[in-house]
Parts: structure tokens; sequence; C-alpha cells
């Protein structure tokens, strides 16, 4: 077992053992006395003691104070997904950690556009903008890294009532490293493929000469890589989250922690889609092959090395959050919080997009795919998020009468502001396309400025909220919440005037304009839970949501026929769902399951009224599926994590006849996810992933061209990991172990995509001082 312990990224030294040895003959002291002196000759039996084993892959609870019940006796679906999984993965970034979960997709971009950092899709809508990070909203489009995360919760289905507007499928909650009495050092040193290195430190210490109860930690990253089978890619980034807390272990606990990032990279803008399997040609394309007498060809697929944008493209991203955060027993069962926050994050990227292929033109030949070139587009962005909240709550374990209570109950206001400064190449300037098998990175680019034109957008929120979960007996519970917010949405924004829109004023003359939108939200939540047996549940449960118009990036919109129109209601969502959860062998496997219905309304609009000129929200999608998992020790030395999920999506009713009864777009019916390790008893553990996804939609339009969908893939990953010495062990990752072809995502034009990871390898020094 020691290997077990030593092994840990946050370390649990070998003396833990001898606590709870020593913890419990303390306990038996008594008894064992009272035995000598009753029967003072007799000869005692023997007494073992036996270690509790630490489960890396399941967990209790969720970090969340609103989730006031063990996981089992939650109904709901949520998986935690834990820092000892990520550390055997080298799981980095959030996109990374979220594998560990079955029906996450990622999204590239619309056309032209490239979307940088966590493009989220849960359950067939964009999550990408309800990412939490200890329960407050976390706001920016950055690729976000796990070195200071304890565990990821990704909590499924419509959830207004725990976190206000949002997705209608759910919410991604990163839970903070924060400080213990237990001292512990640990790191870690990584070098890799694609010359990649990085380190991370995670030092935690108790400061009794600073009080009783008092403890800081410092977590530190730093990275420096490039990407596998990627030209002039590069992700660089470091970091560092200092925290310290007073009054551990007593009544009144504070907590004070920051967290400061940077990332300096070369972006990604895409490799071009041609030639992979189901491309399709425009019709006008292929007029173009039948006007010069040749049959439509197969073309061959570009090198996935190929690197189609600038070496002078750039993504740095500048991220700041200081949170504080006290807690009080009133008494016992009973806790008063109260958390503030400020957090802001800078991005400013200058990235290259390419677009369609170009098979005639200039010195373009349609019967010569050497001289095939794609069109390379420059995009910008300059975007600052900031957020300021401060929240309090109070947890309460009562009873009335024959009914036992866990209630909590809070308040909230939030106040989220985004400015965006547009940016566009310069007139005048010119970006050459790039022949499609052989790009130039070094050609003629445009530079990228800001145009003068921004927007400011923001959102002001008042929320109150409460849960209760009642044990009406021994086997039944019933859980209810909801919440009311009112919320206040302005967007200031500064355009540009065109000959077309405002013929009398010089082109190029700024026009400011302001909306406003402000209303009431109130979201619900009941579920009844039946306990067949202590170690199980079975439950049925539903729930709703709601996300008013501006809500995605604070912008509101004059367009009558636009969904963000300040006229425009909500979008609602409700979700019916039935599941079982349950803890097997001796409580270390946690297995469940769920059947749900989730529905979508009024997330598009339809034409303008002709005589009231009023437009009027439609659209209604429906989403059901299956999703089973399971987590934790199937023996002492060999540990599971795993889940596969099935899912089926429809549009019912749309503004858009092509879309009418197809299916969501990044959907795919069948994913399933796994890891597993076993630990040999001379230290060495071995292990290993496997990840399928089934072919997922890329546009719900009836006719498309381009690649139509992303294909089905299977990929294996392996690990081992040896222990060296108690405080130091190595751990080897392969990753696509059959160097599988697949693609992460694509844009939603089929055009282009993100490469999977291809098969690599990284050699990572666990240390443990």
């Amino acid at each position: 077992m020691a290997h077990i312990i030593s092994r840990k990224h946050a370390a649990r030294p070998l003396p833990s053992r001898l606590t709870h040895t020593t913890a419990a003959l303390a306990l038996m002291a008594p008894a064992l006395a009272l035995a000598q002196q009753a029967e003072p000759n007799s000869a005692l039996p023997a007494v073992k003691v036996k270690a509790a084993v630490e489960n890396d892959y399941k967990a209790e609870r969720s970090s969340s104070t609103k989730v006031t019940q063990p996981l089992v006796d939650t109904p709901q679906t949520i998986t935690v997904i834990k820092k000892e999984l990520l550390l055997e993965q080298g799981a980095t970034t959030l996109s990374e950690a979220l594998r560990n979960t079955p029906g996450i997709t990622f999204q590239m971009g619309e056309n032209g556009n490239t979307q940088t950092g966590d493009a989220i899709f849960m359950r067939g809508f964009d999550t990408q903008n309800s990412i939490f990070v200890d329960g407050i909203r976390d706001i920016g489009t950055f690729s976000r890294d796990v070195f200071n995360l304890e565990q990821v919760e990704v909590v499924k289905g419509p959830v207004g009532a725990d976190i206000g507007r949002g997705a209608p499928t759910g919410y991604i909650n990163l839970s903070t490293k924060l400080p213990t009495l237990v001292d512990a050092n640990s790191g870690t040193v990584t070098l890799g493929m694609a010359e990649t290195k990085r380190g991370t430190l995670d030092i935690n210490r108790a400061l009794p000469f600073l009080g009783d109860g008092t403890a800081a930690r410092l977590n530190l990253m730093y990275e420096d890589r490039g990407v596998v089978d990627r030209d002039h890619v590069e992700k660089n980034s470091w970091g560092f989250a200092p925290s310290v807390a007073f009054g551990l272990n007593s009544p009144t606990r504070t907590y004070l922690y920051y967290l400061h990032l940077e990332q300096d990279n070369v972006p990604d803008g895409g490799i071009s889609a041609i030639g992979m399997d189901g491309w399709a040609f425009s019709a006008a394309q292929q007029t173009t092959f039948t006007n010069a007498g040749l049959p439509v060809p197969t073309p061959a697929r570009v090198d996935r090395s190929n690197f189609y944008g600038s070496t002078s493209d750039y993504d740095r991203v500048k991220a700041d959050m200081f949170t504080a955060r006290v807690e009080h027993d009133l008494k016992p069962g009973v806790t008063i919080r109260n958390v503030s926050r400020f957090g802001r994050t800078e991005q400013r990227y200058v990235l290259t997009g390419i677009n369609a292929v170009a098979i005639s033109g200039g010195t373009v030949n349609p019967a010569d795919p050497s001289t095939w070139t794609v069109g390379r587009s420059r995009q910008g962005k300059d975007q600052e998020n900031q957020i300021l909240t401060n929240q309090t709550s109070v947890n309460a374990d009562f009873a009335t009468g024959e009914l036992k209570h866990s209630l909590v109950s809070g308040v909230e206001f939030i106040y989220e502001k985004q400015t965006n400064l547009t940016q566009g190449a310069v007139a005048g300037q010119v970006t050459d396309p790039a022949n499609l098998y052989n790009p130039d990175p070094n050609g003629r680019f445009a530079d990228v400025r800001s145009t003068g034109a921004r927007t400011a957008g923001s959102t002001v929120t008042a929320a109150l909220y409460a849960f209760d979960t009642l044990k009406l007996t021994e086997s039944w519970l019933l859980n209810g919440g909801v919440r009311w917010e009112k919320y206040k949405t302005t967007t200031d924004a500064i355009t540009l005037s065109t000959a077309a829109a405002n013929p009398t004023l010089p082109v190029g003359t700024p026009l400011g304009s302001n909306l406003t939108k402000g209303d009431d939200l109130l979201t619900w939540k009941v579920g009844a839970v039946w306990k067949p047996t202590e170690n199980g549940s079975v439950y049925v449960a539903y729930s709703t949501a709601e996300k008013p118009p501006g809500s995605e990036n604070f912008t509101l919109n004059a367009s009558a026929t636009n969904i963000n129109n300040p006229n425009m209601d909500p979008s609602k969502a409700s979700n019916l769902e039935v599941g079982t959860k349950w803890e097997l062998l001796d409580k270390r496997l946690a297995v469940t399951a769920a059947v749900y219905k989730a529905v979508t309304k009024n997330d598009l609009v339809s034409d303008v009224d002709p005589v009231t000129g009023v437009a009027t929200p439609i659209g209604k999608k429906t989403v059901e599926g299956i999703e089973l998992a399971a987590a934790g020790m199937l023996t002492p030395a060999w540990q599971l994590s795993a889940g596969i999920a099935f899912m089926d999506t429809t549009i019912n009713e749309t503004n858009n006849v092509n879309q009418q009864g197809q299916s969501l777009s990044w959907s795919p019916k069948t994913a399933f996810t796994s890891w597993t390790t076993y630990r040999l008893p001379f230290g060495l553990t071995i292990g290993g992933g496997a990840r399928y996804q089934d072919s997922a939609l890329r546009s719900s339009n009836a006719v498309v061209t381009g690649v139509s969908n992303i294909p089905s893939y299977w990929v294996f990953d392996a690990m081992a990991t040896y222990e060296v010495t108690k405080n130091l062990s190595l751990q080897l990752n392969v990753y696509n172990v059959a160097d599988k072809f697949y693609v992460q995502s694509l844009n939603s034009g089929g055009s282009r995509y993100t490469l999977g990871a291809p098969r690599s390898a990284n050699l990572t020094a666990n240390i443990r001082f």
C-alpha cells in the first residue's frame, strides 16, 4: 500500500498510515484495559488495523454548497473528474480533462472565423459560456489550464436554479486547490515530443506560528511546447496561484486565493479539409469541372502538418482572479458563507483562417490539384472580460417534526462586462491565398489593426435562491430548488457607417448606439429519490433553465429577426430525467444510469409581421438520451473510470426549411470513454484508455458542401508509471497508440478542421519532497 500513498500528486506521506493506526489503537485502549482487568491472565485476540485506501477516481460529493447530499443521493447527472485521474493521463487543459465524460464535442468556428480556447458543446448545445470556477461564472474564450484544480465537475441538464442564465444542457465547474493543515510538497517535470517542456509545483504548508489553523499553498506552472505534426504552432504559458487559509478546523474559516495566468501562443487556423472522407465540392465548382470537360476528381488529403497561417500570428492571454471566502459555523449544522471575487481576462490575437478551396482563376488549373489554392483571412481579437461578484449563503440541517431538512439559501450580486475592440485587415493590404498542398507561412499578409469600432456590453444581476432536501423516511428524499433573478443587460456600440446603410454620411463615420434589456427570470428543479438500500438510489427529476437575449456575449442586437433583439423573450429549456446510482464493492465503485429528455424552445425568431413589425420567438429542439458511467476501484489495485452516452437529437421547429427534422450539429449519437490502471506488486502501474465518438453532423442544413460531418473514430492511449523511490516516480504516457487520424473539431463551413492528437509520447517525473 505504501506505493499507492506515495505516488499521489498531492502527497499523502507514509506517516498518515501511522496516524490511522495510532487513532484506532487509542479508541480501543479503554476496552483493552477493561479486558485486562477482568481477565488478567487471559490472552487477548489479535487486533488487525487496516489503513484506508485512497480512491483516485470516485468522488463522494460535489464541491458546490448547493449540492447538500452525497452524489449517490443527488437526483442529477454529475460527473466529477479528480486531479489524480488528470495526473495519470497527463491532461493539462480543460478540453483534455473533459475527455473523461462522454457526449462532449468541440467546435472550431463559423466559416472564416476561428475560435480559440474551450469551444465546448454538450448534449447538442454550446456550453463555452457556462464554465464556472468555484460556483462563479468564468468569462473568456481562452484555453484553461488544470494545474490549480482539485477536480472538474460536469453537471448535465438545464440547471437555471443552480447558476442562473446559461446553456440549456448544463455547466462545468472547476474546483480550486486550497490550503490544508497537512504539509505536502509535490511537482512534475514533463518532457515530450514537439519539444514539450512543462513543470508544475504544488507546495502546502501549515503555518502555526501565524495562528492555529493557518496554512498556505502555492501552485506554479510553466509550459513551452509545440504541437505534434503541426508546423509552427506553439503553446506557451505560465501561471501561479498563491492561497492562504485562517482558522482551519475552527468555527470561522477564511480563504484568500489568487490566480494569474499568461499565455503567448502561435494559434492554429486549421487544416484544409479537402480530400477527407465525405468531402463534396460546391455546385459551382462541379460546374467548373464540367465546363472544362473534366471529371469531378477525388483530391488527395493534404499533409496534416501543413500550416496555412503566418509566422507572425499570435494569441496572448492574461487572466487574473482574486477570491475571498469566509465561512462561519453559527452552530452545529448551520454554516454561513460569503464569497467575493474580482476577475479580469484579456485576450488579444491575430490569426489566419482558411476558407474554401479555389480550383480556377489566375494560375490555378482545374486539372492540376497541385495548383489549387485556399483563401486566407486575417482575423483579430482584442477583448477584455471583467466580473465582480458577492455571494452570501446559509447551509442548515434541521428538523420540523418528523421531517429532516438540508436547506441552503442565498443571495448573489454579479456585475459582468465584456469589451471588444473590432479588429480588421488594413484597407488596401492583401493577403495572398495559400497553395493547397504547399502553403507559405512567410508570404504576403495584411496587417490587422483596430478599426475604430467597438462593443461594450454588461450584465448586472441580483438573485435569490433556495434548495431543500427533505428526508421523509430512511428510504425517501424529496429535493427541490428555485432561483429568482433580476438582470439588466446593456450594450453600447460604435459602428462605422457604410455607403449602403448611410448614403448621406462619409464611409467610416463612427455611429453610436445603446440597447438595454432587463427582466426577471424564475427557474426551478424538483427531484424525488427512493433508496431501496443504503448504498443505492433511484430518482426522477425535472429542471428548467432560461437564457435571455444578450446572454452569450452581452451583445444585444437591434435587428428585428435576431434572437438577441431586446424585444425577444428568453429561450427556455426543460429536462425530465430518470436514473439510478449505486455504490458497489464496499462503496469503492460508483455506477450510474440515467434516461433523459430535454426540450429547448424559443431560440430562434420567425419572420417579422408585415403589419405590426414584431418578430415572434420560435424554435423547438429535443435531445433524448441514455448515459451510463462507472468510477472507482474494482480491487485495491485496479481502478476504472468509464462512461457511454447514447443521444438522439431533433430540430422540431425552425425558421429554416432545410433544417426541419434534422439532427443538431456536433451531436454524436454514441460516445464512449474509459480509463483504467492496475498496480503491480513491484511498484509498476500500467494503464490506458479508449475513446470512441460516433460521427457528428457538421450542419443541420439538408444540403451542404465541404465535409458534412466529423467522422467517427476510436483512439487508444497507454500509460506506465514506475516508482523509483517513495519520493520519485517516472510516468510514460503514449497518446493515440495506433496513430489514428481523426478530427478534433470542424468549422461550421466544413472547409477546415483541427487535427486530433497524432501518436505522441511524454515522459514525466512525479516528485514528492
